[in-house]
């Protein structure tokens, strides 16, 4: 046979190879998107299973890319209008996350250090020598969480300035010494945000649209409001025994940056993606959010800055829930096989965390199968 021949022949064959290659490969990804849906949508329809009711979106991310994404219930109840994946919740405790990345890019910038004492920012803060902003990220302080006082009720409808909100609590008897212990706090995740305020000279929410919302892309995510216009906005509920019920109204500058930011499932994926990319801070400064810190004695435990450091089914992920009236949330990131997971519920009597961590673990062991058949 001609060499020339002999070449284009083999070219051809290899070709045929390639394209065959690619058929079974996207017919195999098809395979796993048709399963991974079918067994998400059993693990969802367990709780989120009122028609009628109020719902959630849940979603699943691989490399950046939404690969399941749907809603279920009510967005509205009153108005009959269904979920929708754009919908926009109340993030509760998710906000965490923000208000600790504000924080590590405001100490990129040379304005702070996490290792500085309270003091140096609310001089007047009982003991604020002694507690650092490390101690406030990491629920080590030991002040007292305003969440769980009797007179949270008197302030709750209440308009508040951070500077109130700080008065609200810095006076009760401290639970335990700086770095002596791990108990998760609100109060902390408050003072930080008026350090924010004080440091950036920008209110709290400002900040968060300014630097991160706007840097990533998170047209639907704002600073959380009742009053103010937000389209697509998920109505909060209760549940109580003869059905469902509105959600009590609270003032957002009670929660401030420890839980008033709102955003969607779309959004939330452009977050992990700005973080991944180090879109908003560098590598080194990334890394102290998602590691693991030492209690005074040495013990580890198992909260970086604004994120739990925990595993599923033994690989490393980084996690965390939100509840706040009329919502809960939960979002889960395994970072080594790049699979982002999240649920945002419109009624605090359904949380999605055991939802979210099954569909992750789902997640993770379907793509092991899919990775050993190819």
């Amino acid at each position: 046979m001609d060499k020339n021949l002999f070449i284009i022949a083999e070219m051809k064959h290899i070709c045929i190879l390639l394209s065959a290659a690619v058929f079974i490969i996207g017919a195999t990804d098809r395979l796993y998107a048709q399963n991974l849906e079918a067994k998400a949508d059993s693990l969802i329809l367990k709780d989120f299973n009122a028609k009628n009711g109020p719902g959630a979106v849940f979603m699943i991310a691989h490399h950046g890319k939404a690969v399941y994404r749907k809603a279920f219930g009510k967005a509205n109840i009153e108005l009959d209008a269904d979920m929708t994946p754009e919908n926009v919740f109340q993030l509760g405790s998710i906000t965490k996350q923000f208000t600790a990345v504000a924080i590590l890019m405001l100490e990129e910038q040379g304005k702070l250090n996490v290792k500085d004492p309270v003091s140096k920012y609310i001089p007047d803060y009982p003991g604020g020598s002694e507690i650092t902003l490390h101690h406030l990220l990491t629920h080590t302080s030991g002040i007292k969480d305003f969440t769980k006082m009797k007179q949270l009720s008197d302030i709750a409808q209440k308009e508040m300035t951070p500077a109130m909100m700080a008065s609200f609590f810095k006076n009760e008897p401290a639970d335990f010494a700086p770095g002596e212990k791990y108990e998760y706090n609100n109060s902390g995740y408050v003072l930080l945000g008026y350090i924010i305020e004080l440091v950036s000279g920008e209110a709290y929410g400002d900040f968060i649209k300014k630097h991160i919302f706007d840097k990533a892309g998170m047209n639907q995510s704002c600073y959380a409001s009742d009053r103010k216009i937000i389209l697509k906005r998920a109505y909060g509920y209760h549940k109580k025994e003869y059905g469902y019920v509105n959600k009590t109204p609270i003032s957002f500058s009670v929660p401030f940056s420890s839980g008033s930011l709102m955003s969607t499932a779309g959004d939330m994926l452009k977050w992990q993606t700005a973080l991944n990319q180090n879109l908003l801070l560098g590598a080194n400064q990334t890394s102290k959010a998602f590691s693991r810190h030492r209690l005074n004695n040495g013990d580890e435990f198992a909260y970086g800055y604004g994120w739990h450091i925990k595993d599923v089914d033994g690989i490393a992920s980084r996690e965390h829930g939100g509840s706040i009236f009329g919502f809960k949330t939960m979002a889960v990131y395994i970072p080594e096989h790049d699979i982002y997971v999240i649920g945002l519920s419109n009624c605090d009597c359904n949380s999605p965390t055991q939802t979210v961590r099954d569909i992750a673990a789902l997640a993770l062991n379907m793509q092991d199968r899919t990775q050993v058949g190819r």
